[in-house]
């Protein structure tokens, strides 16, 4: 089985997020230069804008990125083109199956890793040709499974045999180590990264999650079977409030309507959607994407014997 910084040619074991609205050129390659896998998120954007992104990133980096598409999106398969038109070396995948797109992909060389919350789905994706999986636990910012990333990347790893990657929950150096003991050949982080000094949110949304505690997340969305992680604030409440009077659908859809984009570019952190994992409480500054892989990663080679 091959460890991720040979199968991804990368230095370190670690993949940024695909966040949606926050994820672009300029994360990825920063994230890229430092030594990991930096990703560009298609989230809810047509196919001109990831070509237009991809093309961006690779004025800002040589060194290899990737590009997460979610599959819900109605711009999926012109997406799953475009990947493959500019050349792109990594694909991962959330929100659905990718097994339509993965001989095309597998054509073109492309290295696929799907995102998945249950032992079930990082089998199917095993059977249809994935390279590797990233196991998600329900600690992580964003769209989230139930299952606890420490009850969930053992049995992902006893389950398949490509490489598992994991994700929720991991923002320190002592969290990498445990990782890699669970059985994981690698580690995705997303809230984290969000500090960065590279990530273009704005600085309201950065600053609240370093003013953060071990209980200030909330998840949101259970009732409509969509599940998501996020700061507490007035929107988060309110929403929870009016889900538990059995509110329609539509009228909770009102409320968060525009809401990430509030958060991350207007910097609204009363009416924002603040999407951010546990490991909040645990991020105390601001530093850059290169700092923070260096401090992942401090020492943890000299605990880990799989890499």
């Amino acid at each position: 089985m091959k460890n991720i910084c040979k199968l991804l040619n990368i230095k370190y074991p670690i993949i940024q997020g695909g966040m949606a609205n926050i994820a672009d050129h300029r994360l990825a390659s920063a994230v890229s230069n430092a030594g990991g896998l930096g990703l560009i998120s298609a989230g809810g954007n047509n196919e001109n804008w990831v070509r237009e992104e991809i093309r961006k990133c690779r004025l800002l980096t040589n060194k290899p990125f990737g590009v997460n598409i979610m599959l819900m999106s109605p711009f999926a398969e012109k997406i799953a083109r475009v990947v493959i038109e500019e050349g792109v070396k990594v694909v991962t995948t959330g929100a659905g199956s990718p097994g339509a797109y993965i001989p095309e992909w597998k054509k073109a060389d492309i290295t696929v890793i799907p995102v998945v919350p249950s032992v079930a789905l990082a089998k199917r994706m095993e059977r249809i040709g994935a390279d590797a999986v990233v196991a998600e636990g329900t600690e992580a910012g964003g769209h989230i499974g139930e299952i606890t990333t420490m009850a969930l990347v053992p049995q992902v790893v006893d389950a398949v045999n490509i490489p598992v990657i994991a994700a929720g929950g991991i923002a320190d150096p002592r969290q990498v180590v445990a990782a890699f003991a669970l059985g994981a050949k690698g580690i995705q982080v997303g809230t984290i990264f969000l500090t960065a000094v590279e990530c273009p949110i704005h600085e309201n949304y950065k600053q609240k999650i370093v003013d953060a505690k071990d209980t200030d997340t909330i998840v949101t969305g259970r009732v409509v079977n969509a599940p998501v992680r996020v700061l507490k604030n007035k929107m988060a409440r309110e929403y929870l409030k009016l889900s538990n009077q059995n509110v329609d659908r539509m009228e909770l859809e009102k409320l968060t309507l525009g809401s990430l984009r509030k958060a991350v570019l207007e910097g609204d952190v009363e009416n924002g959607s603040l999407m951010a994992g546990q490991v909040s409480g645990l991020i105390k500054e601001i530093k850059s994407v290169k700092e923070i892989i260096e401090f992942l990663f401090t020492d943890v080679n000299k605990e880990i014997v799989v890499l």
